[in-house]
């Protein structure tokens, strides 16, 4: 049983950020590094980076710093993908078919794709990389046959809750959604939201707010 107290939202969506410069840092042969080293590359202060790790373990050595490799692969294990997860994708439009190719989400990062779903006639039965598209209507038959980690909702959001309902009842364990619609789940079933335009609004107001931008001397 996990015992340690709850990690905050904010603490977690570093996690990646450790992760991927670690990875970086470990290509350049760098075998150790320190919070200060860290501070730099990351733009994040070194206390906010020791109290961040310090929430799964102590990893540094007084004096020594972090071994990288050995920091990455406890990163990796806290993150979940050390582990390998089978995946489906619905909706295979542009969006759809830009996560199916995307590099960091295919079975050498531990995420292999089972199943392509969609609606519209002129994509069921086509083949991409290997993988034909199925009808959206097979997927509760589907998930009866098949065990699946992580739904990618690539869907309009017309569709996105009725398709939500049925990976639900499909024992669909995480749904990634790129809908633009907030989904209605049991709290069994954990949910990412990446809203587009959300991102795209907190650019531009950056763009006209710079003085608001995290790094910005004032």
């Amino acid at each position: 049983m996990d015992n340690r107290p709850r990690v905050s939202l904010a603490v977690v969506k570093r996690l990646p950020k450790y992760y991927r410069y670690l990875g970086l840092i470990s290509d350049r042969g760098i075998i150790r590094v320190s919070s200060q080293e860290l501070s730099k590359i990351t733009g994040l202060t070194a206390s906010q980076i020791r109290q961040d790790l310090n929430h799964f373990g102590g990893f540094g050595q007084q004096g020594y710093g972090y071994n990288v490799e050995e920091l990455k692969l406890e990163i990796e294990k806290i993150i979940g993908i050390d582990k390998s997860y089978k995946a489906i994708v619905l909706g295979m439009g542009n969006i759809g078919q830009a996560i199916y190719k995307y590099r960091g989400f295919n079975e050498d990062s531990g995420f292999k794709i089972v199943g392509l779903f969609d609606r519209d006639k002129n994509l069921i039965g086509k083949t991409i990389l290997g993988k034909k598209i199925q009808d959206v209507k097979n997927l509760e038959g589907f998930l009866k046959e098949q065990e699946v980690d992580i739904a990618v909702l690539a869907t309009t959001a017309d569709s996105a809750q009725e398709l939500c309902d049925i990976l639900v009842d499909g024992k669909v364990k995480g749904i990634w959604n790129f809908a633009s619609l907030d989904l209605k789940l049991p709290k069994n079933v954990v949910l990412e939201n990446v809203h587009l335009d959300e991102s795209l609004f907190t650019l531009t107001y950056y763009l006209n707010n710079l003085k608001d931008y995290p790094g910005t001397k004032n």
